[in-house]
């Protein structure tokens, strides 16, 4: 009888091992995709980088707020010229 328990536990074992790995795997994919996302999310300007919502620091920090200061730059340069004063 002690020979059937001890390979009743150790089929459990078997069994638990892989999937404890499995949840382990998950969590970690998550965790992972979770921070991708973030990193994407303000690199296109969908979230802050910084603690800033809005404003100029948070709008710098956008692609939008860096294609408008690089638009800006090149007609400011183009005027500066060209000697047109506003």
């Amino acid at each position: 009888m002690a020979d059937f328990t001890s390979v009743a536990s150790s089929a459990a074992a078997i069994f638990a091992q892989p999937t404890a790995a499995i949840k382990q795997a998950a969590n970690a994919t998550t965790t992972s995709f979770a921070a991708t996302l973030s990193k994407v999310q303000g690199a296109v300007g969908l979230r802050p980088k910084t603690g800033f919502t809005s404003g100029p620091t948070y709008e710098a920090g956008t692609i939008t707020g860096q294609t408008k200061a690089a638009f800006n730059n090149t007609v400011n340069a183009a005027k500066s010229a060209l000697n047109i004063k506003p």
